[in-house]
């Protein structure tokens, strides 16, 4: 059995809404890996886990997976605070921007199901590049 740090209890009634009003990203990725789809890998999603919400997370596999927004090219700091808490308990990160996931689908599938796949620890996180719009903005 892993452990799962003690999830922060003010933080449940903000992951459940989290739950009830997914982004379209987040929607779509689920209907992906919900239920065992891939390989048998169990999911669970917007899931507390010590100070911080996964978007989802795979116990089994130790794999955290971030769907991100605009909204995370200006909290760079935040993400890499969160995302070294998260390597300190032994998990590992993958990371796509919401429009990778809206248009490339299978890839974004095909990395998740083989950074759970692979021997444990990968240190580095996976950070997909800057989408196009971001580039502009920059």
């Amino acid at each position: 059995m892993t452990y799962t740090p003690a999830a922060d209890p003010l933080l449940t009634p903000f992951a459940r809404q989290l739950r009830r009003d997914l982004t379209p990203a987040d929607r779509l990725l689920w209907s992906k890996l919900r239920g065992g789809r891939q390989q048998g890998l169990k999911f669970r999603r917007q899931d507390p886990i010590g100070p911080f919400i996964a978007d989802f997370v795979c116990e089994a596999a130790k794999l955290v997976v971030e769907v991100d927004g605009s909204q995370h090219a200006d909290n760079r700091d935040y993400d890499e605070r969160r995302s070294r808490w998260f390597e300190s308990k032994g998990y590992r990160i993958v990371r796509f921007w919401n429009g990778e996931v809206m248009t490339d689908m299978d890839s974004v599938v095909r990395v998740i199901v083989a950074a759970a796949s692979c021997p444990h620890p990968p240190t580095a996180t996976r950070r997909a590049p800057a989408s196009p719009a971001l580039r502009e903005r920059a």
